[in-house]
């Protein structure tokens, strides 16, 4: 039986460890985040990755 597109992304997600968070955030936030994204050249997920680890060391 051929799987579905959205099978074939949920069993990938699953094998990469990876799930999918939406969040509503404040405008000033998301432009924070697009530009400092920007200026370091990575991916947006990776700045948020980095600054989740970057507070719980702060915070531990």
């Amino acid at each position: 039986m051929a799987l579905s597109r959205s099978e074939i992304v949920k069993r990938s997600e699953e094998k990469h460890g990876i799930k999918l968070k939406g969040f509503k955030l404040p405008l000033t936030t998301i432009a924070k985040i697009e530009q400092l994204s920007k200026q370091l050249d990575i991916p947006q997920n990776q700045l948020i990755i980095q600054a989740v680890e970057l507070f719980e060391q702060a915070h531990t």
